[in-house]
């Protein structure tokens, strides 16, 4: 009688590009569980001089990160790293190489794609755990309203062509996909708690700000809604970016 036997097997060494915008940004659970993944690890700062590669012929995904910057610096000559990114995005689409952006990275994919990044027009700005909501369209992104850590004063309208995925109240659009492979997300669920304690330590100017949670919210939240993050942003990562094939083997029994 023959049996079925499952066996994994990782289908090459795969290489991901990850940007990030300062000296000492830090991928946090992102890159982690891309390095969990099988990946090897490019990390480049294109804001710091780093080049972006001519091509996607040796990376197999692409995740921008946030930072500092806005979308809206092509033309700023003090941020040319913002100007390499954005050039970069059509290179990436073309490809269909799979693409996270997170934050400004999600803002940047926007820009790209026709909409508009601007700030929120009462000036207020999110700092801290919000409920994200998935859309109609959404529910195989998020299957639940979930609480997810932002912090960001600028916010993305919807590409055309791009499917909202998650919402939110104070800033409505959260999550979108364009076309198969390309996904921009608000939030930020790399995150863990050194990273917040380091924003917002060094952000306590911005926690004064309309919208903000106080800093121990941040902290609190960390601790009530982060094993719900973790649950949700793995097998979201796995879904777009496991290389790993299942093969089921057809054995004649002896």
């Amino acid at each position: 009688m023959p049996r079925l036997v499952d066996t994994r097997r990782r289908i090459a060494i795969s290489k991901a590009l990850l940007i990030v915008h300062q000296e000492h940004s830090d991928p946090g659970r992102v890159g982690a569980i891309i390095a969990e993944l099988g990946y090897e690890i490019d990390r480049r700062c294109p804001s710091l001089g780093d080049p972006l590669p001519e091509n996607l012929e040796e990376h197999d995904a692409v995740v921008i990160f946030g930072g500092p910057q806005s979308a809206n610096d092509r033309e700023n000559d003090a941020a040319p790293g913002i100007r390499a990114e954005l050039n970069f995005i059509p290179k990436i689409l073309e490809s269909q190489t799979p693409y996270l952006g997170i934050c400004l990275g999600a803002q940047i994919l926007a820009k790209v794609l026709g909409a508009n990044v601007r700030p929120h027009p009462d000036g207020c700005i999110e700092a801290g755990y919000y409920k994200v909501e998935p859309t109609a369209d959404g529910s195989q992104f998020l299957d639940q309203s979930m609480m997810f850590y932002q912090w960001h004063r600028e916010g993305f309208e919807l590409p055309s062509e791009a499917t909202l995925l998650a919402q939110g109240e104070l800033f409505t659009n959260q999550a979108f996909q364009y076309g198969y492979n390309a996904y921009g997300i608000q939030f930020h669920p790399e995150v863990l708690e050194p990273i917040i304690r380091r924003w917002s330590g060094q952000g306590a100017e911005r926690l004064k700000t309309q919208g903000a949670r106080p800093v121990q919210a941040h902290l609190d939240g960390f601790r009530k809604y982060d094993p719900d993050v973790d649950r949700w942003i793995r097998g979201f990562m796995s879904t777009i970016f496991d290389r790993v094939s299942l093969s089921i083997e057809v054995e004649a029994a002896n």
